[in-house]
């Protein structure tokens, strides 16, 4: 019986959530156009929020392009990975920019509340956390034997 030395495919556990953190952008970017429309680009008006989160086309047009990043980039471990530090710094830039932001609505293009603050610091732990995922341990068979040796993905 021929052994294969291919490895198993499978997607580790930081791909999956790079796809479901992608598909949720997607989901919340479409959702925001339906409180928001296309009109006041750049607005800051709290009173357009989407489950308690102040948004505006600009915010929903950000959130579309990550959304679109997160499923484009989730299919192979390295570029997951590269989503990972993206969101990472992206939101984390965010979160700064937001503290400044929320108290001056001048610069408030974004349309950035304090429930967006904390949700954008949770997305740049998320990015992290996608980033620094322990690498999953493939199988490769070995040629005619029947044993199995142990490799990392990266």
């Amino acid at each position: 019986m021929a052994h294969s030395t291919a490895p198993r495919s499978a997607h580790g556990a930081h791909q999956w959530l790079a796809l479901i953190v992608g598909v949720v952008f997607l989901l919340v970017g479409a959702a925001g156009f339906i409180v928001t429309g296309f009109s006041g680009f750049m607005e800051h008006d709290e009173s357009r929020t989407l489950l308690g989160f102040a948004v505006n086309p600009l915010h929903n047009v950000v959130h579309l392009v990550i959304g679109i990043l997160g499923v484009s980039l989730w299919v192979t471990s390295a570029t997951a990975r590269t989503f990972g530090w993206l969101l990472l710094l992206g939101y984390g830039a965010a979160f700064v920019y937001g503290l400044y932001a929320v108290e001056n609505p001048e610069i408030n293009y974004l349309n950035i509340n304090d429930a967006d603050n904390w949700l954008h610091l949770g997305s740049a732990v998320l990015g992290l956390l996608i980033a620094v995922w322990p690498a999953r341990k493939r199988v490769l068979e070995q040629p005619g034997t029947s044993e199995t040796m142990p490799h990392d993905v990266r």
